[in-house]
């Protein structure tokens, strides 16, 4: 379909409206997700609870997630219309339930009801109305923009990544609003309401192309194991491997960003360095997407993103820069530069899994085959921050720094575990992940 034809007809079927714009509606609200950093100290002080308790909510929210996207990607495939309201309704309802629950846990101090009411309502409903959130515009944005796939998800994506910076500012505002620290639950309430009216707008004007043909119920489609046999089932495991990996690895390190940019001894620009990162991840989704438009084969940015993440852990190793950062110009450069380049890798590995699995099995199926695709994501939120969490937990020593509790070396050990699964998912990269789109056509 042209550009020139899909601009007929005003509105209706102009690409922007039809699909862009709701798109990053739907993206910049469910990706607020990642501002889970912002208030999670304050739920738990709030309820009464400890914040390990507390972190379980993020956890099952990932999980859940990458699970209902695994589950319903046939419901996205047949009816983005329907898939985008069981999206707006589950994630706005997660948040005010949220709320709810903050509300009565901070009148029942310690009470198991506002903490199992928390995981139900932030990781189990919320998680369905991001996986299904998360998928809907996806298929549409490659449909509207066929030549310019990886930058048309890449924008939309972005929207994800970019919601935190967005975000911040305006939660931590509203967190201070109130003295008594009923902020924390008014906050949830508040953007609920907001997040609501940006996804039902984008509900109602998101939209497939005029053009584009759905099976019908009589039509027989092939499903999604006959989709992915069409290529060696080592190809298929070899994507899910890698998008595993990098999630995993990502998490484990964007978990204990905070706390490492303490030990290189920036406390004070540690909320200008989240925004820095999370303008990176945003970057990296429609930067990385835009670049594989151009190249033969789009898992060669993998190979990019594996082999930088590499070379920036191993420097800050080699030189261990986050026990012996502060102070150090050259080193506080690398572990930045390493915390800005996983970040971005983060988000590239994102935004090029669905254009990467169109160019390998089509786009029949293609919302169905990347929510199976986004468990990954579900078991990486499980398994990144927690083995974070365990290697600091169990090595190096706590020390007092400016009046906060770090483990400089327990975080310089986590990069022992990232660089070995960066080194594996590149051996993945190259070794199972066959060539795709142009340079499998031989062009």
């Amino acid at each position: 379909m042209s550009e020139t034809k899909t601009n007929q007809g005003g509105w209706r079927t102009n690409k922007w409206i039809r699909a862009a714009i709701p798109a990053l509606l739907l993206h910049c609200s469910i990706g607020t997700v990642y501002c889970w950093s912002v208030f999670s100290k304050e739920i738990a002080d709030y309820i009464g609870f400890g914040k390990p308790a507390v972190e379980w909510a993020f956890s099952f929210a990932i999980f859940f997630l990458g699970m209902s996207a695994a589950f319903l990607g046939n419901v996205v495939e047949k009816d983005i219309h329907k898939s985008s309201l069981i999206a707006t309704i589950c994630f706005t309802a997660g948040m005010l339930l949220t709320g709810f629950f903050i509300y009565y846990g901070g009148g029942h101090k310690g009470s198991p009801l506002a903490l199992v009411g928390i995981y139900v309502s932030y990781g189990f409903i919320m998680g369905i109305g991001l996986g299904t959130g998360y998928l809907s515009p996806v298929k549409t944005l490659m449909l509207w923009f066929q030549d310019k796939k990886g930058l048309a998800t890449g924008l939309a994506v972005a929207g994800f990544g970019a919601a935190k910076a967005i975000a911040s500012p305006i939660m931590t505002k509203l967190l201070d609003k109130w003295e008594d620290g009923s902020g924390i639950y008014k906050m949830f309430l508040i953007l609920g309401c907001v997040y609501f009216v940006m996804m039902f707008v984008g509900h109602l004007l998101l939209k497939k192309p005029e053009g584009w043909h759905e099976p019908a119920k009589g039509e027989k489609k092939p499903g999604i194991m006959e989709t992915i046999k069409t290529k060696p089932i080592t190809n298929y495991i070899g994507i899910w491997l890698m998008f595993y990996i990098n999630i995993t690895c990502g998490l484990a390190l964007i978990s204990q960003e905070k706390a490492i940019v303490k030990c290189i001894g920036l406390a004070a620009a540690a909320g200008t360095i989240s925004s820095i990162s999370a303008i990176f991840n945003a970057g990296g989704r429609l930067g990385f997407s835009a670049w594989a438009d151009k190249l033969k084969d789009r898992n060669t940015i993998y190979k990019l993103i594996f082999i930088l993440s590499i070379a920036f852990t191993a420097l800050v190793i080699l030189t261990r820069g986050i026990v012996n950062g502060e102070g150090n110009g050259l080193l506080i450069f690398l572990v930045l530069a390493l915390i800005f380049l996983v970040n971005a890798g983060y988000g590239g590995g994102y935004s090029n899994v669905p254009t990467l699995l169109s160019d390998h099995y089509g786009m029949g199926s293609i919302s169905a085959i990347h929510g199976i695709t986004l468990s990954a994501w579900a078991f990486a939120g499980l398994t990144g921050n927690q083995m974070a969490s365990f290697i600091v937990n169990h090595s190096g020593e706590w020390i007092d720094h400016a009046g906060q509790q770090v483990n400089p070396v327990g975080y310089q050990n986590v990069l022992y575990a990232t660089g070995i699964l960066y080194v594996i998912a590149l051996v993945v990269c190259l070794v199972l992940v066959r060539p795709s789109g142009k340079a499998a056509e031989g062009k």
